[in-house]
């Protein structure tokens, strides 16, 4: 009784096809039962029938139909994965905390880094969070401020429910404040158990606005924070900005009737990274690629991790093999089972 209470399916949806058996195999078995009959009386009379077909035993035909349909029961009983005896099995993760800093700064609107800078950012972060192996990622945004969208989960169909929604809107203020940013990471995302096992991913394409940033990245570095900044755009020409205007126009951003064209301050973003121990500066300039995916095989997935959580698991034994075993019997029953009557003994 205690094996059938524990008993678990991993496939609970091939029981529909069980549904076979009244809807179509019953059926079908019953009109050829009735189409046989119909086909002999067409053929003979009783009285002939009777002499001709007296060494059948239609008792043992309905048996064989039977045991078919008993055999087809038993597979679709293998396909739901029976599995009982439930043992406690405990599952340890392990990884690193990583927190990714993402400027959504007008300026990230962009387009030379197509489609523009911000989208080309959130599909590399989309393509990192496929390759990640058991980490914790959080989001931050920032512009003139910074707002955590996500902190720190492995639940990574819900990071990228957050990152759907990110856009140059997903911060009320103006500027590129990275120094803050970071702060706020080191603040309100990471913990203060372990001095290892954390990656700040910091992705920006503009010059800082007095937020002091290598400041706030010493400050990182003294709680174990690694660094790796990620710079958009170029020094020297940069890009201008795109504003799409209430009628559908494009057309570019002003600052005291001049374009406004915003260039990478690289200078800071190395000071920035090299401030902690192992950080690293990456350049994502107009026409190359940015893969995130390739940077955390590089510098994350090969670094020191620490167990983020342990999880009990129930580990079941697979017993489909029992009723796979049970349906070749019946087979075979069947096979070797005789329509005829037993030989009248003598």
């Amino acid at each position: 009784m205690s094996d059938v209470q524990n008993m678990n399916l991993g496939n609970d949806k091939a029981l529909w096809l069980l549904f076979l058996v009244p809807a179509v195999l019953a059926p079908v078995y019953a009109w050829c039962f009735w189409r046989k009959a119909q086909a002999l009386r067409a053929l003979a009379s009783h009285e002939m029938l009777a002499r001709i077909n007296n060494t059948v035993s239609l008792p043992k035909q309905v048996f064989k139909a039977f045991l078919l349909v008993l055999a087809f029961v038993l597979i679709v009983l293998a396909l739901t994965e029976p599995k009982w005896n439930p043992q406690p099995q405990q599952i340890r993760r392990q990884g690193r905390d990583v927190a990714i800093l993402l400027d959504t700064s007008r300026s990230m609107l962009a387009e030379d880094i197509k489609p523009n800078r911000l989208e080309r950012s959130k599909i590399a972060i989309s393509d990192l969070l496929e390759v990640l192996k058991g980490d914790r990622v959080a989001i931050v945004t920032f512009a003139g401020n910074a707002t955590v969208k996500c902190p720190l989960t492995q639940d990574y169909a819900f990071v990228r429910m957050v990152l759907a929604d990110i856009s140059t809107e997903s911060t009320s203020r103006g500027g590129t404040m990275i120094g803050d940013a970071i702060r706020k990471a080191v603040d309100e995302v990471f913990d203060r158990q372990s001095r290892e096992y954390k990656d700040l991913i910091l992705i920006t394409d503009g010059e800082d606005h007095d937020s002091f940033p290598v400041e706030a990245a010493q400050k990182a570095a003294e709680e174990g924070i690694r660094i790796i900044a990620i710079g958009l755009g170029d020094d020297n020409t940069g890009s201008r900005i795109p504003i799409t205007g209430p009628d559908g126009q494009t057309t570019f951003l002003k600052y005291q009737g001049q374009e406004v064209w915003s260039r990478l301050d690289s200078d800071t973003l190395r000071e920035v990274a090299y401030a902690t121990e192992g950080g690293k500066y990456l350049s994502v300039e107009p026409g190359t690629t940015m893969d995130l995916g390739q940077i955390y095989d590089n510098l994350i997935a090969s670094a020191a991790k620490r167990e983020l959580e342990s999880v009990t698991m129930m580990k079941y034994d697979e017993k489909f093999q029992i009723f796979v075993a049970f349906a070749i019997g019946l087979l075979i029953c069947e096979a070797l089972l005789s329509e005829r009557k037993k030989a009248p003994s003598v």
